[in-house]
């Protein structure tokens, strides 16, 4: 294979901005998951998996279920030395709390975290175009209108997150929990599997707060509608940014026939890019914690109770 021109080159680390958001997360869809509207207090946890065989297992005894609901409406991320404003992003997940043993986390069947897709500025043209290298320049020929030029990326989860804390989440300067996620690009030529990171070697970001956010908590009827004497909690913490330096970013797989592809992916901003070159940030980060009052009164029902009256919040 001949040498990258120095257009192409440009070309890549030009677009390096674009695809550098698409790690963190960007607005987030209704379209990307099975998303309902709720009302009252119950409104941040659209997508809570009340209905999972774990969560409904619950008993309010061995184990306890909540909902977690977490959002930034903006942020910022760094690559190697790009750094970009990036958009909302929202995590939901179903927390099992086990009596004598860490929390486990039950995502939701869309995922843990949802993201809209973006588009590339510039496209395949601006990522590639123009080349000297053959099997470039005929995918640059091509390019003949809109359709076949645009590139999108959409952030997927790649598992469950796990590790949550939520001391953590209530102070300053340790990971609240972990989430794994990829990247997915999308174009006719780089074919349908082409991802930075991927279920077996995913991103994993592990944000912490910068500040102690500020605590409040708010009981409500199990319908969402506010009561003091009401059946549920709401936990919040609100109003600290979030930070992570420690993931590090794989290169990307599966682009363009074979994965010929994936070395022009790779160049933009010098993937895989080791721990410690890349960061995260999300401003002003809303986190919710809901659960029954008194788990305990409602042995053995915990988890199907909980599930009973997110669906009386749907509207």
């Amino acid at each position: 294979m001949r040498p990258v021109s120095t257009r192409l080159r440009a070309g890549l680390l030009a677009t390096c901005t674009a695809l550098t958001v698409l790690v963190t997360v960007g607005p987030a869809s209704a379209d990307s998951a099975a998303a309902a509207q709720l009302g009252g207090n119950w409104a941040p946890f659209t997508r809570c998996p009340v209905d999972d065989p774990a969560m409904l297992a619950a008993d309010g005894r061995a184990e306890i279920v909540q909902c977690i609901a977490s959002h930034a409406a903006s942020g910022s991320i760094k690559l190697g030395s790009t750094e970009v404003v990036t958009g909302a992003s929202d995590l939901q997940a179903g927390v099992v709390q086990h009596t004598g043993g860490a929390p486990t986390l039950v995502a939701p069947a869309g995922g843990a975290l949802i993201a809209d897709s973006a588009d590339i500025p510039g496209g395949l043209l601006g990522l590639m175009c123009p080349s000297d290298i053959p099997v470039i320049s005929e995918i640059c020929r091509q390019i003949t209108n809109s359709t076949l030029n645009r590139v999108t990326a959409t952030v997927e989860s790649a598992g469950a997150p796990t590790g949550f804390d939520l001391t953590a989440g209530a102070t300053s300067g340790r990971p609240i929990l972990s989430i794994p996620v990829r990247i997915h690009l999308q174009n006719p030529f780089l074919g349908g599997s082409c991802y930075i990171g991927s279920a077996a070697h995913p991103i994993v970001l592990r944000p912490q707060n910068v500040t102690a956010p500020a605590f409040g908590i708010k009981r409500f009827d199990g319908n969402g509608t506010p009561n003091t004497s009401g059946v549920m909690n709401r936990l919040s913490l609100t109003g600290a940014s979030q930070t992570d330096t420690t993931f590090a970013v794989p290169g990307a797989s599966g682009c363009g026939l074979a994965g010929m592809l994936d070395w022009a992916v790779n160049l933009k901003t010098g993937l895989p890019s080791a721990a410690g070159n890349n960061s995260v940030v999300l401003d002003n980060a809303s986190t919710y914690l809901a659960g029954l009052n008194a788990p305990g009164t409602v042995v053995p029902n915990n988890g199907k109770l909980l599930s009973q009256y997110w669906h009386s919040a749907v509207q």
